[in-house]
């Protein structure tokens, strides 16, 4: 081997080692609501993956294609972290699982979106939700803590913002599968409920509570608004909707891990 190519070879290796070795120093130094928080995160990205893919094949929004690849992107590097987490046996084998159905989901996410493929990656979403919710579960009981129990139903509340957009996306793209209507429903009823649920937490701060309130406010703007109701389908308007108070309650999420800390 020549001294160049020989050298060149010993700095490809010292990188691989050295940024392997800061994923497993970053998964190492996550705590147990940090987990739980990007364990719940895992859930959201399913359901945010095919709402950004369908928005992309309808072509109503310029960021649809950034925000798919975003989305993908931090799916892959949070399930590397959480492999490294998992400690129990089961909780192993869920997130191998996890990996499992993500590398197809991941394949046909990086497909050409059409109507057909759309369909497919709704389906595996829900079976990648699943077993990722399974494992937000494992690792709330191994909390043991009200706090895990508080950043998983907040955190759930970011995936059920992008799944009523996901159904909704799917619909007027013309997809009229009567699953989507009644799922999108469901996760509308399931949104208020559990917003109920954090708003009566005893271990909310004064933050929180301003934060749940501004969220109660515009989750009720959308709820009365015509947005969910009828054919005449603004995808561009309900998706930017829903994605504010995506940002709203990963914002809660994170002052309920910051509260166990």
């Amino acid at each position: 081997m020549k001294p160049g190519t020989r050298i060149f070879s010993t700095i490809i290796l010292f990188l691989f080692i050295f940024l392997g070795g800061i994923e497993s120093i970053a998964a190492a130094n996550l705590t147990m609501v940090d987990a739980i928080n990007k364990a719940g995160r895992q859930r959201m990205l399913s359901q945010r993956i095919v709402k950004a893919y369908a928005l992309v094949g309808q072509k109503v929004m310029l960021s649809a294609a950034s925000q798919l690849q975003g989305a993908i992107k931090l799916f892959d590097k949070q399930l590397a972290e959480l492999k490294e987490f998992a400690a129990t046996d089961e909780e192993k084998k869920t997130i191998a699982e996890v990996a499992s159905l993500w590398k197809k989901y991941k394949a046909m996410a990086t497909t050409k979106p059409t109507r057909e493929n759309a369909e497919k990656l709704a389906a595996m979403s829900d079976e990648v939700l699943k077993k990722a919710h399974k494992f937000v579960l494992l690792l709330q009981d191994r909390s043991g803590t009200n706090a895990g129990k508080l950043v998983n139903i907040s955190g759930r509340q970011r995936m059920l913002s992008q799944r009523i957009g996901k159904f909704y996306v799917l619909r007027s793209w013309g997809l009229d599968n009567p699953e989507y209507g009644i799922g999108m429903q469901k996760a509308v009823v399931e949104f208020t409920d559990a917003l109920r649920v954090l708003q009566n937490a005893p271990e909310n701060t004064s933050e929180i509570n301003d934060a749940l309130a501004k969220v109660e406010k515009d989750w009720n703007t959308f709820k009365i608004s015509k947005q969910l109701k009828g054919n005449n389908y603004i995808p561009s308007l309900v998706v930017r909707s829903l994605d504010k108070i995506l940002d709203q309650m990963n914002y809660i999420t994170a002052l309920y891990a910051g509260i166990t800390k």
